[in-house]
């Protein structure tokens, strides 16, 4: 299955970012909540975005693989995802803004496309029929 490829390195891309949060809460010796601390703060934010958005999407690809789209289509869109995915985390993480947006634009670009993909590739004649 080709979606576990995007599954697994979207899960790589989670660890690092609970990495770097966990780097910072040691850094600055805050063990519970942001301290009010900008750092920390962006840290969790480049984190809880990732955990926000790829479930959802990896979901999206998995239903279309599932339903037959060609692999090229799956392996599109999940690459589009994890560059979206990095692209974000790291303008994030490095007070990009421009890189921030970028990667935001493509994850949302990768998650209508992905709605529209399954759409397509829904076997209607076996969810209408009766």
């Amino acid at each position: 299955m080709i979606s576990v490829i995007y599954a697994i390195i979207s899960a790589i891309l989670i660890i690092y970012l609970s990495f770097e949060v966990i780097k910072t809460r040691r850094k600055l010796r805050i063990s519970v909540g942001d301290g009010n601390n900008e750092a920390l703060q962006t840290a969790q934010g480049a984190q809880s975005n990732a955990i926000e958005y790829i479930p959802i999407s990896l979901l999206l690809l998995f239903y279309l693989e599932y339903n037959g789209a060609s692999n090229w289509i799956v392996h599109l869109a999940g690459v589009s995802l994890i560059i979206g995915r990095v692209v974000h985390a790291h303008g994030l993480l490095k007070g990009s803004l421009p890189r921030r947006v970028l990667g935001m634009q493509i994850t949302i670009y990768v998650l209508v496309g992905l709605c529209l993909l399954n759409l397509a590739y829904l076997p209607w004649e076996k969810l209408l029929a009766l």
